[in-house]
């Protein structure tokens, strides 16, 4: 592991800030954002702008009645308009609250709901949004009632003169939500110093030198805590130069995530295991004409569950133009954590292990030999400052290879949730551990995950990880890849608790492969963990619900079928909801500029 800055260079004063940064990058004028269209259009915005405009907004803001410590919402896609609104949020000594913006057809409603409960947990007292979002959000101000209303950037009263205030390390700098895989999201409260000490971690990884000048291309949504902070604040930090592609551009061209790392050098990439799948089968031979990806030195996989052959197929999909194998880096990391809990090698390829299936299940990891057990990704060992701890159900430390609980401690770790001592009591205990809720056990000093706490099968006494009946499946001719959900609970023929499997099927599954589909799970499912499913469900595309950061809801699945809630699509959040939800973007987009041109006519 590489050495750990304790700040930034040139500064040895005050303890850093996100503001102090941004004061400190205004003065690198080759350093800032680069906005890529769906053309590959680029407009390149620097620092230096940024820091004017998030001037002007902090002097509106003040204007308006806003306070230091007075959380203001933010839902904006990729732009620069996200970046003036937190900004000056910032500059003002206000905190920002990143939201997902509501393009997810069919289920706006469920959106209001949603977006009003985060309002309401953050105490916004304004809600600032891009003007086509703004129409639709006059339910959400009514439901959380913001004491300043919802806004556009243009509707903020003039403003004098630009604050100067720089902020200090213990102010809160940011609320980000948890995913919400199994419970309702939580606001996590980050600190100046949680971000700025686990930025100059991050950037530790990847020091310039005289050969290489690291910049990064990102496509990940800018409310999402591994697009905010995994990838813009480095880049402020440095200072060096990030290229931004919007989420729903990538779904509909995942190509100009390629072309993009290759026309401009990029050396840091990002994404969730999805995006890899994703890219290896919709990108053609014709769309990497002139690609060279040989710049690319570090691909994160991370924020989902991380599939051995999807990386495989990845880098023999994409060697031929120039992909290293070693790039490709399996990370952990969650929102109470602020990001990263444990990275990967750096330097080597991936490494994948074979554990004994039937011991697994019994909550203890024997190797097995390979192609005989279930395949594993490591996700790495701690980032430095971070400790780990695998714990069972009593809470003591278990050996090498027991599954258990994760739990992580480190500087990064938040002080807690956001007005909720309840909640923050049953995540952290006196000594500063953070219990993830994910389930895990260490091998040779790596850590593997096995799943969610609260998404564990258990079945006739033996647990089953969903993922472990999730992933072959999700290989299958006719199926959405990692667009598969396993759940429990619920009986078989013989009144036996069992396990029903959801499965969206491809958009371009043939007759024959959907004639088959359920045969093949359940022969899929039986060879992988020996279990005989209850029930195979097979849903139309995006039927499957999803968090805001494209992981599945597998406990809200069973219960909107229950409810019979699945038979109809569930519609696509390009902007957000990533992964399963893809496809069906480019429809949305055409149907909202419909919308947006009949308004405006």
């Amino acid at each position: 592991m590489p050495e750990t800055r304790t700040s930034p260079p040139g500064d040895r004063g005050p303890k850093p800030t996100l503001v102090r940064w941004l004061q400190r990058a205004a003065d690198t004028p080759d350093s800032g954002l680069r906005f890529l269209d769906r053309r590959g259009s680029a407009t390149f915005v620097p620092w230096a702008e940024i820091h004017r405009g998030a001037g002007r907004v902090a002097a509106s803001l003040q204007a308006l009645g806003i306070r230091r410590g007075d959380r203001v919402a933010l839902i904006y896609p990729t732009g620069l308009d996200f970046f003036l609104a937190f900004f000056g949020a910032q500059r003002l000594g206000a905190v920002p609250v990143p939201l997902y913006p509501p393009v997810r057809l069919g289920r706006l409603d469920e959106y209001h709901r949603r977006t009003a409960a985060m309002l309401s947990a953050a105490g916004a007292q304004l809600l600032l949004a891009e003007r086509r979002i703004v129409r639709l959000l006059g339910q959400v101000a009514l439901e959380a009632g913001p004491r300043f209303g919802c806004r556009r950037l243009d509707q903020l009263p003039a403003g004098g003169e630009a604050p100067t205030f720089l902020g200090d390390a213990e102010d809160l700098a940011l609320v980000q939500f948890s995913s919400g895989t199994t419970v309702a999201p939580k606001p996590v409260a980050l600190r100046h110093r949680h971000i700025t000490s686990h930025v100059l971690t991050l950037n530790s990884f990847w020091p310039d030198d005289d050969e290489i000048q690291h910049s990064g291309v990102s496509w990940l949504p800018l409310y999402h805590d591994m697009g905010l902070i995994g990838c813009v604040f480095p880049a402020l930090e440095r200072p060096s130069v990030l290229t931004l592609i919007g989420p729903e551009v990538f779904v509909t061209k995942p190509a100009l995530w390629l072309q993009a790392i290759s026309t401009f050098g990029a050396t840091i990439s990002v994404a969730p295991n999805f995006a890899y799948g994703l890219a290896t089968e919709k990108i053609r031979d014709a769309d990497l004409d002139d690609v060279d990806l040989s710049s690319w030195r570090v691909a994160l996989n991370g924020a989902e569950s991380v599939s051995p052959s999807v990386l495989r197929a990845f880098t023999e999909r994409f060697a031929r133009w120039g992909f290293r194998e070693e790039a490709l880096t399996p990370v952990y990391g969650l929102s109470e954590a602020t990001l990263a809990v444990t990275f990967s090698d750096l330097r080597t390829p991936f490494t994948s292990r074979c554990f004994d299936a039937a011991r697994l299940s019994a909550g203890h990891a024997a190797p097995a030999a390979p192609g005989h057990g279930r395949e594993m990704i490591s996700v790495g060992r701690p980032v430095p400052g971070n400790e780990l701890s695998i714990r069972n159900d009593d809470g003591d430390d278990c050996d090498e290879g027991q599954i258990g609980r994760v739990h992580v401690r480190g500087p990064s770790v938040m002080d807690g949730y956001l007005d909720r001592p309840d909640a923050t009591a049953r995540a952290k205990d006196a000594a500063g551990w953070l219990d993830t809720g994910d389930l895990g056990f260490m091998h040779r000093g790596e850590l593997f995950l096995t799943g969610r706490a609260k998404d564990l099968l258990i079945v006739r006494g033996r647990n089953h990880a969903p993922e472990e009946i999730e992933q072959p499946v999700s290989q299958l001719a006719g199926v959405r890849t990692g667009c598969v959900a396993a759940v429990s609970n619920v009986a078989d023929d013989e009144g036996t608790e069992g396990v029903q499997l959801f499965v969206e099927c491809h958009r371009e599954a043939t007759a024959e492969e959907l004639s088959t589909l359920d045969t093949r799970c359940r022969e899929a499912v039986l060879a992988a963990s020996g279990l005989r499913l209850a029930a195979v469900h097979l849903l139309a595309p995006g039927t499957l619900p999803r968090t805001s950061s494209g992981k599945l809801r597998r406990a809200e699945t069973l219960r909107r079928h229950l409810a019979g809630d699945l038979s109809a699509p569930d519609a696509v959040n390009a902007l957000g909801l990533l992964g399963a939800m893809a496809r069906s973007t480019l429809a949305h987009a055409r149907a909202a500029r419909r919308r947006t041109a009949d308004s405006d006519a």
